[in-house]
């Protein structure tokens, strides 16, 4: 995990932009006590990148724990393995159908 600023060079932009992103679903951002966010940092991978908003549109959501649950909890549908583990082996298409048929 990595706070906003750690996040915004990882991603080549400011903290006001990775803020903007994860209030658009862009990117998954998980609430801190204090104030700020922290990034799960595998979203930043060209792999996850790409799939993360994606997520957030078929899953009906902009919560950051409800989409690290899904990406993060074993499917069924996937023989297993988690949605995570299906988008870093290629399977962005049967994912993205999972998280369709179980959007909010």
């Amino acid at each position: 995990m990595v706070n906003t600023d750690q996040a915004a060079k990882l991603a080549g932009t400011t903290r006001v932009t990775i803020n903007a992103w994860i209030a658009k679903g862009r990117a998954i951002g998980l609430p801190r006590m204090q104030r700020g966010f922290r990034l799960p940092v595998w979203q930043f991978e060209p792999t996850l990148w790409d799939a993360i908003p994606k997520l957030s549109k078929a899953l009906g959501t902009l919560d950051g724990w409800t989409l690290l649950a899904f990406l993060e909890t074993p499917h069924g549908g996937l023989g297993g393995v988690t949605p995570r583990q299906a988008l870093e082996q290629g399977e962005a298409d049967r994912v993205l159908a999972l998280a369709s048929a179980e959007g909010l």
